[in-house]
């Protein structure tokens, strides 16, 4: 196992390197100038060429390019150029929030979407396997941003009984002081700001997952040792939990491990429509300042996620599977 994980992260290396080099160059084709966004319409040329000199950004490309690495593989991301403080910073302080929020989501679309799957397979055909392929189908096909308005318009200005945007406090803190004061005050207002934009985050996924649960158990019960089970008198939940949903892991943790990603990745959509103070958030507000160390602190970070989960997945195939580790 060791040596699995080992050659596993040797393959992360240049795969992390790869992505800084892509962002580097993809950033840079952006239109526009940050120096006369900076400075405004109104800026003297020589005020602009002095801070392009000051930026790096007279620089040639291969220059600027080997700056940013060697800078990137000393852990400095650069400073931002509207807010003077040191990307790294910033990143700390907003992606906090947007990992909750994709780990709510995450949660909200395991308990929607693996009953679902389960049961639209053991029951294939009947209506609740068309309801539940309805619910996958209507889960893809609407856009974030509409569905995040709707919850809004639906428990928020209807209702009343949602916050429509912002953040309460951090959940892990305000359970913490609701261990210490008893006062449950703390979590309920910290989920009643979650529960719209992680649901909102988490239907989507939950659709996709739905369907992968489903085709990775028909597609299981059709095994000749399901069968032997039930022959020996195994019945009922214990073929499929214990034989048939184990068996069909391997495809539905792909599955989660993108959606995860992915969900760090969407939230940028979801953090806009509910003004959540995440890293998405500060990339759009980044990217409309032409801030390219911001830009590009944010992308990495969402990249190297993205990498180290995909790293996690590959561990757990091996423990699902051990034959894997041969390969």
């Amino acid at each position: 196992m060791a040596t699995f994980i080992m050659k596993r992260f040797l393959q992360f290396i240049p795969v992390l390197l790869g992505i800084s080099i892509l962002v580097f160059f993809l950033l840079h084709l952006i239109p526009g100038d940050p120096a006369l966004t900076l400075l405004g319409q109104d800026a003297t040329t020589e005020d602009l060429e002095r801070l392009r000199n000051v930026m790096g950004l007279n620089e040639p490309l291969y220059i600027q390019l080997w700056v940013f690495l060697k800078n990137l593989f000393q852990g400095d991301l650069g400073v931002s150029i509207f807010q003077d403080t040191p990307v790294i910073s910033l990143i700390a302080e907003h992606l906090p929030a947007t990992i909750e929020l994709a780990l709510l989501a995450m949660v909200i679309a395991l308990i929607i979407s693996i009953p679902l799957g389960i049961i639209s397979a053991v029951k294939q055909f009947s209506w609740l396997d068309y309801v539940s392929m309805f619910f996958a189908q209507l889960g893809v096909s609407m856009p974030v941003f509409w569905m995040g308005l709707l919850l809004i318009i639906g428990f928020s200005v209807n209702l009343n009984i949602l916050p429509s945007f912002g953040r309460g406090e951090p959940l892990f803190e305000a359970i913490g002081q609701t261990i210490k004061t008893g006062n449950l005050f703390y979590v309920v207002d910290s989920l009643q700001h979650l529960i719209l934009p992680a649901f909102t985050l988490g239907v989507m996924s939950a659709a996709l997952i739905t369907r992968m649960v489903r085709s990775a158990m028909l597609e299981v019960l059709k095994e000749d040792y399901i069968r032997t089970a039930e022959a020996k008198g195994v019945k009922g939940l214990g073929v499929i939990i214990k034989h048939a949903f184990r068996n069909a892991l391997i495809p539905v943790v792909t599955i989660i491990g993108l959606q995860f990603g992915n969900l760090l990745g969407g939230a940028i959509v979801t953090e806009t429509v509910f003004a959540w103070p995440g890293i998405g958030r500060l990339v759009i507000t980044a990217i409309s300042q032409r801030d390219f160390p911001v830009v590009q602190g944010c992308v990495l970070m969402i990249a190297l996620i993205f990498a180290l989960i995909n790293l996690i997945v590959d561990i757990l195939y091996a423990i699902i599977n051990p034959k894997i580790q041969q390969g």
